[in-house]
């Protein structure tokens, strides 16, 4: 019941596409992550992938679909099984929302992030 200043969580950690859990509600993680390049294509085949942006600029390609780029206090739904890839030309910082337990990385193949709690 107390606030969380997402800047000061932001400021504990430099590493990119390493989701930090800041809070829980009803079996979901809040978390900031930070971005910096393109993140491999991947699916959530049984949850929507949820993404603020809260600095930066973020772009989200599509397979087979126009990419979408927004930025600070625009955020953007993926829905389950769309193949999708955020990037970042310079670093962004986000707020990400997704089921506990549910690997950052979907069916990419890559390692998921440990997602540790800050």
């Amino acid at each position: 019941m107390n606030k969380i200043n997402l800047a000061d969580k932001l400021a504990l950690f430099d590493s990119h596409w390493d989701p930090k859990v800041v809070a829980s509600y009803n079996d979901n993680d809040i978390m900031v992550v930070k971005f910096q390049g393109a993140f491999p294509f991947h699916k959530h085949d049984t949850t929507d992938d949820f993404f603020l942006v809260i600095e930066g600029s973020v772009t989200m390609d599509y397979e087979g679909a126009d990419s979408v780029s927004f930025g600070p206090g625009e955020m953007v739904v993926v829905p389950r099984g769309v193949v999708h890839r955020p990037r970042a030309e310079t670093e962004a910082k986000v707020l990400l929302i997704e089921p506990k337990g549910e690997p950052n990385s979907g069916d990419s193949g890559v390692p998921a992030a440990a997602k540790n709690h800050i």
